[in-house]
């Protein structure tokens, strides 16, 4: 099986929730809380949910800033069994999801860097209504093994590759779409393997001035941007949490079709940043 037919099983999926440790589950899910004006609800099995318009975060006990797996929504039963099927043809090892958030025929594969990603379908739909708008749109790492990464999420998964970033042609970065969106997924070269940061897209540069006011009112300083990615070419800003994991505020995300060739890009600072400087993982 090709990597685009089974890109073509995944097309479309879009990040749905991810679960963030911490040895202070529900402090985090309370800073989390209060960052993006959600609410917060216990879960079974000292989970915490964070929950507002288009946007999920469950928050349990863990090692500090990991992010133990990310899931993504698929459109139907149909794709979910599809994609599933497709995965068994490869041979690929299916696990149980662990998300409390899916349904029954969830389930979950590991990556390289032993984070899991699961697929499924929610299990409930959220009434809740958020002050500021901005939906959970892309998670990104920092990995050891690059190119197994690489390898594994385009070839395996069947997710489409928009950009890379090359250094004397070794990539130091990949960014990935599962839907019109640049990237549902991102990794960069790193010295060691951890999460890098989620982001939330907020729709429009008047959007994200509205964030930075909100980020001021709870005293929360900006810990990169605002700037311009290159790749993606989507307006942003940082801050971090309590524990480090850095949190993007976007607008404006490029969009791409499925059969869009990837580009390439120098490592370099503009690359990350084209207004000024930029978080250099490598």
């Amino acid at each position: 099986m090709s990597a685009f037919q089974a890109s073509a099983r995944l097309w479309p999926a879009r990040l749905h929730h991810l679960r963030r440790d911490s040895a202070e589950p529900e402090r985090l899910a309370r800073f989390y809380g209060e960052l993006l004006g959600d609410r917060v609800e216990a879960l079974p099995d000292s989970q915490w949910l964070v929950q507002g318009h288009g946007r999920r975060l469950v928050v349990g006990r863990g090692a500090r800033a990991a992010v133990p797996y990310f899931a993504l929504a698929l459109r139907d039963a149909a794709q979910l069994a599809e994609y599933s099927a497709a995965l068994d043809r490869l041979r690929l090892a299916r696990e149980p999801s662990p998300s409390p958030l899916f349904a029954e025929g969830a389930f979950a594969v590991t990556d390289p860097d032993g984070r899991r990603i699961v697929f499924g379908l929610p299990l409930r739909t959220s009434g809740a209504q958020s002050a500021l708008p901005a939906r959970l749109q892309h998670f990104v790492c920092a990995s050891t093994r690059l190119p197994e990464m690489l390898s594994f999420y385009r070839d395996t998964l069947g997710a489409s590759e928009s950009d890379r970033v090359l250094e004397n042609e070794e990539i130091a970065a990949v960014f990935l779409r599962s839907d019109p969106e640049h990237h549902s997924f991102a990794t960069f070269r790193a010295p060691e393997s951890r999460a890098d940061h989620h982001s939330y897209e907020t729709g429009s540069w008047n959007a994200i001035r509205d964030w930075g006011d909100h980020m001021a009112k709870l005293r929360i300083p900006l810990w990169w941007g605002p700037g311009r990615h290159g790749p993606g070419n989507n307006l942003f800003f940082m801050i971090e949490d309590p524990e480090g994991h850095k949190v993007e505020f976007s607008a404006e995300l490029e969009l791409m079709t499925q059969e869009a060739p990837f580009r390439t890009w120098p490592h370099e600072q503009r690359t990350l940043n084209l207004w000024g400087s930029a978080w250099m993982r490598s």
